[in-house]
């Protein structure tokens, strides 16, 4: 019955393609492989990355390759000589275990190297052709510990065989293999928002990869919905069907296993048509999850999908029967979302036409871009690019905080237990002022940058390793502008000047560089003030004092005694001083004459105009005027 199933499995997907007229694209995503030592083999290289254990997404490793002598292939467990060899020592190089593909699943020499001590585990292909994605096994493995897939942590690669011979060989002549594994560029990285799709099902009885997918959605909710109401993701939830091909469409299998009339189809979950649920029942199940997640994406609340999709894994389990449409919409009341919603959506699934949720969800499938087809279940996609490794919180979080652009991950991503914090080793590298604990470097998920920082809203320029410089108004307040600054004898001067926009200088009656430190200039000694003969001059820090004999007091813009005009005045200040007189008096004269000339005018005016309405006493009557006249 399982060779039968997996038969119909890869007709319905065969034909699905063809129905899209489109050549299937199983895209395997990869990581660089740089091989550093023997100098015969530097350069970079292609690995496919396993779809089990933790890559290190955002990061790299360094480590020595070696091969064993004896189970080269690690379908055994490692003990003794090769045990020794390989496991990984204190203040050394970690092992990378290279061994032979073939005679066991990828998944059992993983466990079997990681056990052994080895830190990574590189798998020579055995025949040559292109790179392919070693998967987990469908089934059960056959082994002692048949859940320790799950327990895999180490990273794995599969390298071609003609990469893998060199690297044997040269191991046999003495030469030590070191290789950089590098991940950082594994996800792209663009912008301060990762989009993710994660490619799921609802049946929950299909052996260990369901399991793991349950465990993941349970353990993953919290984080995923963090970093959704935040605007740090966008996430977007996917389900897998088929269809069944034309001739099949009247068959107890299509029928048990598809809705609207062959259109969309799963798997049976026990794959026995006789009895428990059908396919038919998944597939009903999974358009209610995926309707349910537009109704509340709608509803601008996405991330309520997690807590749909995790409560009704624990109320409506199959094993107890109630996998079923009316535990569905009591778990969809409970959340308060409108279940009639819900229900327009699913529609009818006895209709022979096209569902425009599911149809979507098949077109979605077929791969677009670098992304190629989702042939795998689950399948996350992280910025277009499909996720390999463990489906575990940790190694998905860490994948996700790697598709942000550096500098924009959430706080989320940069604590102790998901990336080591550079800045915390010599400060990465990076300027820094101790004194007002101020640093340019920047943790980030996949390293740190060194980047001058805004502190109090005053933003610091240079280039982030060996200089940072505040810059505009208020500058002064965050470590003085990082200028000099003294007080000395209750005077407090300072090099930082708020209305610049950068630099230093050193106040009036100082000198330096103004960043480092400003020295005092002695006016009195460098005969720079206070040097009129009448003159006592005394220095100060930053500045001086200067007394005058006799009384006499000092002018210290004109560095002079002034007084009394007498013969001890010297001349120069007298003959200025006969000149503000002289323009004091001639002043006042002038503003005397303007006054008096002002009001004579005014008289005038004042007199004529009173004229054209009266007789004045010094002017004839009109009449006698007239009569003159005649």
């Amino acid at each position: 019955m399982r060779i039968k199933v997996t038969v119909v499995w890869c007709v319905w997907i065969l034909a699905l393609l063809w129905q899209h007229h489109v050549v299937a694209r199983f895209v395997v995503e990869k990581n660089n492989l740089k091989i550093t030592s023997p100098r015969s083999l530097r350069g970079i290289y292609e690995c496919a990355i396993g779809n089990f254990g933790v890559p290190k997404y955002g990061g790299a490793m360094i480590g020595a390759v070696v091969y064993p002598k004896a189970n080269q292939n690690g379908c055994n467990r490692f003990e003794g000589a090769d045990a020794s060899l390989f496991a990984s020592r204190p203040g050394g190089f970690p092992t990378f275990l290279l061994v032979d593909r073939g005679e066991c699943y990828f998944t059992l020499k993983a466990w079997n190297a990681q056990k052994g001590g080895a830190a990574a585990i590189l798998v020579a292909d055995d025949r040559i052709e292109p790179l392919i994605t070693m998967d987990t096994p469908e089934e059960g493995t056959g082994a002692n510990d048949d859940d320790y897939i799950e327990k895999i942590n180490i990273p794995s690669a599969l390298v071609s065989k003609g990469l893998g011979d060199s690297i044997k060989a040269a191991l046999a002549s003495g030469d030590m293999v070191n290789v950089n594994l590098d991940w950082r560029e594994a996800l792209p990285h663009p912008d301060d928002r990762v989009e993710y799709e994660f490619w799921t099902n609802s049946n929950d009885e299909c052996g260990v990869k369901c399991d793991a997918q349950l465990s993941f959605v349970s353990s993953f909710k919290g984080a995923a919905q963090l970093l959704e109401q935040k605007g740090f993701t966008q996430f977007t939830p996917h389900f897998i069907t088929w269809y069944c091909p034309q001739a099949f469409i009247l068959s107890k299998q299509c029928k048990a296993q598809c809705i609207n009339n062959g259109r969309y189809c799963a798997p049976d979950p026990d794959q026995d048509f006789s009895r428990g649920y059908d396919g038919r029942d998944v597939v009903i199940q999974n358009l209610r999850q995926a309707c349910f997640f537009k109704v509340a994406n709608e509803s601008k609340k996405p991330w309520q999908w997690w807590d749909y999709v995790t409560d009704f894994a624990i109320r409506c389990p199959m094993r107890e029967n109630r996998y079923t449409q009316e535990c569905s919409d009591q778990v969809i009341a409970s959340l308060g979302v409108d279940v009639k919603k819900i229900r327009d959506c699913v529609g009818d699934p006895n209709l022979d036409a096209e569902n425009p949720v599911l149809k979507k969800e098949q077109d979605a499938q077929i791969g677009k871009g670098t992304r190629g087809d989702v042939t795998i279940l689950p399948t996350l996609i992280i910025n277009n690019r499909q996720y390999r490794g463990k489906l575990s919180r940790e190694a998905v979080l860490k994948a996700i905080c790697s598709a942000f652009k550096e500098t924009t991950e959430p706080s989320i991503c940069l604590t102790p237990d998901m990336e080591t914090n550079e800045c915390l080793v010599n400060n990465g590298g990076c300027w820094q002022d101790k004194s007002a604990n101020i640093t340019a470097c920047r943790d980030t998920f996949r390293g740190r940058v060194c980047e001058c920082p805004v502190v109090q809203n005053v933003k610091f320029v240079g280039d982030g390793y060996t200089h940072c410089e505040a810059t505009a108004r208020l500058r002064c307040a965050v470590n003085n502008g990082g200028c000099w600054k003294g007080a000395q004898e209750g005077r407090v001067y300072s090099a930082c000047i708020d209305d610049h926009t950068k630099g230093c200088k050193c106040p009036p009656g100082f000198r330096g560089d103004g960043v480092h430190s400003c020295e005092d200039i002695d006016e009195c000694k460098e005969k720079l003030a206070c040097q009129c003969p009448e003159c006592n001059c005394k220095n100060t820090w930053g500045s001086y004092e200067c007394k005058c004999n006799s009384g006499l007091y000092y002018m210290r813009d004109n560095d002079m005694c002034i007084g009394k005009y007498t013969a001890s005045v010297n001349s120069g200040g007298f003959i200025i001083w006969v000149i503000f007189l002289v323009i004091a008096i001639v002043g006042l004269v002038g503003y005397a004459f303007y006054k008096y000339r002002i009001q004579r005018y005014m008289d005038s005016e004042i007199r004529a105009i009173m004229a054209q309405y009266m007789p004045l006493d010094n002017q004839p009557d009109a009449s006698v005027q007239l009569q003159q006249g005649v």
